[in-house]
C-alpha cells in the first residue's frame, strides 16, 4: 500500500467535498476536537488541530 499516494487521494477528496458544501451553503466547514478528560497526551493531540 502507498500510504503516500493514499494520504494525497483522501486529501484531495475532501479538499473538493468541502469546497461543496461551501458553494452550497455559503458555509465553511470546519474541524472541532473536543477534550474529554485530562489525558497529557490528548491534550497534546488537541493543542497540535
Amino acid at each position: 500500500m502507498d500510504g503516500t499516494g493514499l494520504a494525497r487521494r483522501i486529501i484531495e477528496e475532501t479538499a473538493a467535498r468541502a469546497a461543496q458544501i461551501s458553494r452550497r451553503a455559503s458555509v465553511a466547514p470546519c474541524l472541532a476536537a473536543v477534550l474529554v478528560g485530562e489525558d497529557p497526551a490528548s491534550v497534546t493531540y488537541v493543542r497540535m488541530t
